[in-house]
């Protein structure tokens, strides 16, 4: 027989028991948000520091009722594997219902991290609306890694200039890059400096020095994968060379000991070569695909060689059946042209964006684009790749070109 006594405990238990368990907001159980144009699902997540826990992209993909690797829509709101707790205004540990000190610290920075980011628009103090990353409660351990940028190598270290990152591929003197902006955050870049290896590409005498096109292409193809690491890109160096990092010489030695990426030798055979370069970036490309990367882009930098009489600007080329790499060759063209006008005493520039079926752009899968710096040949042009400054000029402006995209 139950007393009186006993129902009145019940009834309290049963009271405290609802009272101080964690409430989620009825109305809004996960965080949404408008994806942005130009947006992936990986790039989405990385804005919101979600995106090195499996389990978040799966809750991701079962939250919006989507296929993984599926593409979003601009101006379309997604929900993200975020909970939003009612805050009581005491603790974190009492709002959500855990023991877990250590846990509660990283929800809050988390939350003031978002606020920090202007993703939040007031702090949970203020609106009582907790933000608590789903991986929190499901798995801790972060279990996602996109191969790092620039080396197979774990050599990104934070240097003793705030905000930099060390990558020894850029050689000492480069080596600290800043991080200047998040602009490019969430895209991926596959860099290629033309030829290498047993294959130096075009070659040309200038005085007692010869100049030979993979290392000048090489040169700029560094230079621009540091710029677009600065601006917060994920960026492969798909040809690499460890001995030499960008260098400020004007006559660049010649060697054969370049690699590609995940140290594979070169073949001999320049068919094979061309293969084993466009392999290794589909392979990066479906792996990063598969994390929700969806804006994708190679980059191959060449040296031309035509008669010496020849002078010409830089060249853009695209594939004939690429409306994102003719877009992308035609901002980038847009860009040279305009510094062009700028900087060149007469203000002229005649390089051309036009298709054409090389390798490079007919078997990537990543949206591509194809330059070439300038005659090899051509006393002029040599101007253009040997002096350093012009050089860098040369990256600075790929860069605005893929900015403006």
């Amino acid at each position: 027989m139950i007393t009186r006594f006993t129902i009145w405990q019940l009834a309290f238990f049963v009271s405290t028991f609802f009272f101080h368990q964690p409430q989620l907001l009825a109305e809004e159980k996960f965080h949404a948000t408008t994806a942005l144009v130009g947006d992936g699902i990986y790039a989405m997540m990385r804005r919101y520091d979600l995106d090195k826990y499996s389990c978040n992209f799966d809750k991701f993909y079962e939250l919006n009722k989507l296929k993984k690797g599926a593409h979003l829509l601009a101006g379309k709101k997604y929900y993200l594997p975020i909970l939003i707790y009612s805050f009581n205004g005491k603790t974190i540990r009492s709002s959500i219902g855990i023991d877990d000190w250590d846990k509660a610290v990283r929800i809050q920075e988390y939350n003031e991290s978002m606020l920090e980011k202007e993703l939040r628009s007031s702090s949970f103090q203020k609106d009582l609306a907790l933000w608590v990353p789903y991986h929190e409660l499901n798995c801790e351990k972060a279990d996602l890694d996109i191969p790092s940028p620039v080396s197979t190598a774990p050599e990104e270290n934070k240097s003793k200039a705030k905000g930099s990152r060390n990558f020894p591929i850029f050689g000492k003197k480069y080596a600290d890059t800043p991080q200047l902006s998040s602009k490019l955050k969430g895209k991926v870049f596959y860099v290629v400096g033309g030829h290498g290896g047993p294959d130096p590409g075009a070659m040309e005498k200038r005085g007692n020095y010869t100049l030979c096109e993979d290392e000048y292409a090489y040169d700029v193809a560094l230079r621009l994968c540091r710029n677009l690491i600065a601006h917060g890109a994920t960026a492969y160096m798909i040809c690499r060379d460890d001995n030499d990092g960008i260098r400020d010489d004007k006559y660049l030695k010649c060697d054969k000991d370049e690699v590609l990426w995940g140290d594979v030798k070169m073949s001999e055979q320049q068919k094979t070569r061309l293969f084993q370069r466009s392999d290794i970036i589909n392979e990066l490309y479906e792996s990063n695909k598969l994390q929700g990367v969806s804006d994708q882009t190679m980059i191959a930098i060449h040296v031309d060689s035509r008669s010496k009489s020849e002078r010409i600007d830089v060249f853009f080329y695209h594939h004939s059946q690429s409306k994102e790499g003719k877009q992308l060759a035609t901002n980038m063209h847009k860009t040279m042209k305009a510094k062009y006008k700028k900087h060149r005493a007469n203000g002229e520039y005649h390089g051309t964006v036009s298709a054409r079926d090389l390798h490079m752009l007919r078997e990537c899968k990543p949206k591509s684009v194809y330059i070439e710096l300038a005659n090899i040949k051509n006393v002029h042009d040599q101007q253009r790749i040997i002096l350093d400054s012009n050089r860098q000029a040369l990256a600075d402006w790929l860069l605005e070109g893929i900015l403006a995209d």
